[in-house]
């Protein structure tokens, strides 16, 4: 029994992962929510879980944007070749600035920063911030991924570091940077998809050799846990992507904005009333 519980919740987890990923509602808190009320044990192991479930996410963005991301696609022209290696520029650019903060700023964050409160009024603000968006989106001046440049990818990025914030959504702040900056919605959102794969390649290394540094080992089952997670992850992101990128072409992020603030107050009163 115990067993069958375990499998749950890998699957439970990385469905988890795999929609909350990249939605602008917060990776983090749906995670520290589930693990609250259901701990997979042991606590090491749960947050290994957390960083390893990120190949499945990673896996997604590269099968979904294969085409858009690769320069030697035989139906590419030499003009198209030169702008996918613009891209790629462009998102080792735009991952810059987070990739800089986490690694210098994440003991700060998770000593004082990763508590629910934090959690509670990052989702209530940025909800809010979602919300009245829609109502007056920016002028909208760049409507393709070609179009975004190294200064404007670099500024995106630097929106990225509010999620440095527990709470925030890094692609929520990266979405709010591009359509601030300019981007459509589809753009902004195709652009945070890419920027995030850089930070989370870097980060899961870090964590991995961290984990396993402090004398950490994997059994057999816990193997088993982590390879069902990532495939699970990795559906379900294959799915949520391409959703979301139909989807934003007809809707605002209103809906999102009144989740994340009704997350967040909920968080309060269960937590703090």
């Amino acid at each position: 029994m115990r067993i069958f519980f375990d499998f749950l919740q890998a699957i439970v987890l990385g469905l988890v992962q795999g929609i909350t990923e990249w939605l602008p509602i917060s990776a983090k808190a749906h995670l520290l929510l589930l693990q609250s009320s259901w701990p997979l044990h042991p606590e090491s192991f749960y947050e290994f879980f957390k960083v390893i479930l990120q190949i499945g996410s990673i896996a997604a963005v590269l099968y979904v944007f294969c085409q858009t991301l690769n320069p030697w696609a035989k139906t590419k022209r030499r003009a198209e070749r030169l702008n996918t290696w613009r891209l790629w520029g462009n998102v080792l650019c735009g991952s810059l600035p987070v990739c800089a903060g986490w690694f210098l700023c994440r003991s700060l964050i998770e000593t004082y920063l990763n508590a629910y409160f934090v959690f509670a009024i990052t989702l209530i603000a940025y909800g809010i911030i979602f919300v009245l968006i829609s109502f007056h989106e920016p002028k909208v001046t760049i409507e393709r991924l070609d179009g975004i440049d190294s200064k404007t990818a670099l500024s995106i990025g630097l929106f990225q570091c509010l999620a440095l914030v527990p709470g925030t959504s890094r692609s929520g702040a990266s979405i709010l940077g591009g359509m601030y900056l300019g981007c459509s919605r589809a753009v902004a959102s195709r652009f945070s998809f890419l920027i995030a794969v850089p930070v989370m390649v870097l980060a899961g290394l870090a964590d991995g050799f961290a984990y396993f540094h402090n004398g950490n080992t994997l059994s057999f089952l816990q193997g088993i846990l982590l390879t069902l997670g990532v495939v699970v992850t990795f559906v379900v992101s294959v799915v949520t992507i391409k959703w979301f990128l139909r989807w934003i072409q007809n809707h605002t992020f209103q809906g999102f904005g009144w989740y994340r603030s009704f997350l967040g107050i909920a968080i309060l009163m269960v937590f703090y009333l």
